[in-house]
């Protein structure tokens, strides 16, 4: 049985963004993304590592250190955001993101 919640599907990119408390790199990745959200670039969730569903995918992808990110479901990084690589992703200059 899936226990995950349908795909709507969308034109911006699913980025989920797993955090943890008292995590630097987790607060600069949220405002960069959510700065690419209010952009209109991206379509994103936060998710405490604490709760039932991040939990979950700390032990899938299982990062170094946090926060892990997906895009569309699949690993895009762990640790500090690497901006280069996002804004590449995204096909946006780096300044925009």
């Amino acid at each position: 049985m899936n226990d995950r919640p349908p795909v709507i599907p969308t034109s911006r990119p699913q980025v989920v963004l797993v955090a943890s408390a008292a995590c630097g790199h987790c607060a600069d990745a949220e405002l960069v993304l959510e700065k690419a959200r209010a952009s209109g670039l991206v379509d994103l969730e936060i998710v405490d590592a604490e709760s039932a569903r991040g939990s979950a995918l700390v032990a899938r992808h299982r990062p170094a250190m946090f926060p892990l990110i997906l895009l569309e479901g699949e690993f895009f990084s762990a640790g500090r955001l690497p901006r280069g690589p996002l804004s590449r992703v995204l096909g946006v200059a780096r300044a925009r993101v």
